[in-house]
């Protein structure tokens, strides 16, 4: 009796001791892990800590923030292309300076007509420093405001005009100045208030450097050019642009409309004319019934007007009457002016 006892208190120690450690190994699981199969139902396990781990941005962060890229794209596509005009004067005053835009790789630009009025020579500026002289107008058009220029370069980047736009109220359009212009270049996003034929009115304000900018749409192609700045800004559409390129042919030369009007225009040439030509006598020589010939003669006239020679192209049959009508066509006289030649035909008849 007295050995069993002690037994017994043993085997209780050894079965307290085992249910801690089964407790014990049931707590130390590692955070995220499932309850192991082997806790007992009415065990709690140990709370993991809260944790705040990096998210993926929603699919429509991403989508909002694609236009700002693809805008920055176009713009850094684009704005080479973009330039300032400065307009210069007979004494090499500057008269004004506006914004264009090249339109073909071998220096044609656009810009307004208002910006080239009463100048004889210009510059077109690039965004980098770049200056190239500008040789002159290929085509202008002051009820449009607008005009077509060629600058002396070997290559440029470009845009090109949208010939089949038709944009209707609301659409999204964009309005990109010249990086010379600073923040007042920057390309500006916003919408078509109206269209008609030959009019484009832009929703907002655009300050006065933009005068002269392209209007494009998310392709960067031209939709338009602006002309005249505030709000709304109002611009010419792609379609009256076309109209005045179709002006200019391929042999179509640049020229200042200004330097044409100063130089000397030359005075018209006065048509030559005979002032004295007597007809040819019949030689009496050859005075005889039935007799007649007719021959060709070709007189030459110096600038005074006196013949200086006379060709016989065809004979009147007759030595007489060939003799005859020499002597008298080196009589004839011409207004002076210049040196010609006229062919004469002399009949000689009897009656």
């Amino acid at each position: 009796m007295n050995l069993r006892l002690p037994l017994l208190r043993y085997a209780l120690w050894l079965a307290v001791f085992a249910a801690v450690g089964c407790g014990r190994t049931s707590t130390s699981q590692v955070v995220g892990q499932s309850p192991s199969p082997s806790m007992s139902p009415g065990m709690t396990p140990a709370r993991s800590p809260n944790v705040v781990l990096p998210t993926t941005p929603p699919r429509e962060a991403k989508t909002n923030q694609s236009p700002s890229s693809d805008l920055a794209r176009l713009e850094t596509r684009v704005r080479p292309a973009v330039i300032w005009v400065s307009v210069f004067d007979e004494k090499g005053n500057l008269l004004r300076t506006e914004s264009g835009f090249f339109i073909s790789p071998d220096g044609r630009l656009v810009t307004t007509a208002q910006a080239i009025e009463g100048g004889i020579n210009a510059v077109a500026k690039t965004g980098d420093g770049g200056i190239h002289n500008v040789s002159g107008i290929l085509a202008a058009s002051k009820a449009l405001d607008l005009a077509v220029l060629q600058a002396d370069v070997k290559r440029v980047t470009f845009v090109e005009p949208n010939k089949n736009s038709n944009l209707s109220p609301g659409a999204g359009v964009m309005v990109m100045g010249s990086a010379l212009a600073g923040n007042e270049g920057s390309v500006r996003e916003t919408t078509i208030a109206s269209q008609e034929s030959e009019r484009l009115e832009i929703a907002g304000a655009s300050p006065q450097s933009s005068v002269g900018s392209p209007v494009l749409n998310r392709d960067g192609e031209v939709i338009g050019v602006v002309t005249s700045a505030g709000e709304p800004t109002i611009a010419r559409p792609s379609a009256a642009l076309g109209s005045l390129l179709s002006r200019v042919a391929d042999d179509t030369r640049p020229n200042w409309a200004a330097t044409a009007e100063t130089r000397a225009t030359p005075r018209p040439t006065p048509k030559p004319r005979l002032i004295y030509a007597p007809a040819p006598a019949f030689p009496p020589r050859a005075a005889q019934p039935g007799l007649s010939g007719t021959g060709r003669f070709r007189l030459s006239f110096d600038a005074q007007g006196n013949v200086t020679n006379i060709q016989l192209i065809q004979s009147t049959g007759n030595r007489l009457f060939d003799e005859a009508a020499i002597n008298t066509l080196r009589q004839w006289k011409s207004s002076p002016g210049q040196g010609w030649a006229v062919t004469v035909p002399v009949t000689f008849r009897t009656r």
